[in-house]
């Protein structure tokens, strides 16, 4: 029964991850996330630019621009600045992490992480595994 109730609360939080993904001004891909920690959301963040530079996150090209920020990124960043610890909470996030993010996952100490789209290098959540964060991935979410 408890299982059933996690799962229900993990697919409504990452419905609201994926809704604040189209706050994104990104073309290539929208990601979103939320941090909750004792059934609150502590922090969101969306894929862009650093605060003060254009929101356009692609080249003339197509590609990325290096220093877009990664959503789990800007969400961890939120919390940085408030009065609020990630220790031991769950960030639910759009697309699986990559390398760089969960370094910065694992250091804050959540303890969850709850997905919906598959990065192509899964090396992030392989790192997560081997840190102990407990990995679930949801894929139907409708």
């Amino acid at each position: 029964m408890k299982k059933e109730k996690q799962l229900k609360y993990d697919i409504a939080y990452l419905r609201m991850a994926r809704e604040w993904s189209k706050l994104s001004y990104c073309k290539r891909r929208q990601v979103g996330a939320l941090i909750v920690k004792d059934k609150m959301i502590i922090s969101d963040g969306y894929n862009g630019t650093p605060t003060g530079f254009e929101n356009i996150c692609e080249d003339d090209d197509g590609y990325t621009k290096w220093y877009v920020l990664h959503a789990e990124a800007n969400a961890i960043s939120k919390v940085a600045s408030s009065t609020q610890s990630c220790k031991g909470g769950t960030l639910y996030i759009t697309m699986s992490p990559c390398q760089q993010c969960s370094k910065l996952i694992h250091q804050t100490g959540i303890s969850r992480l709850v997905y919906n789209e598959a990065y192509k290098d899964d090396s992030g959540i392989k790192f997560l595994q081997k840190a102990g964060v407990e990995i679930t991935h949801i894929q139907e979410l409708d």
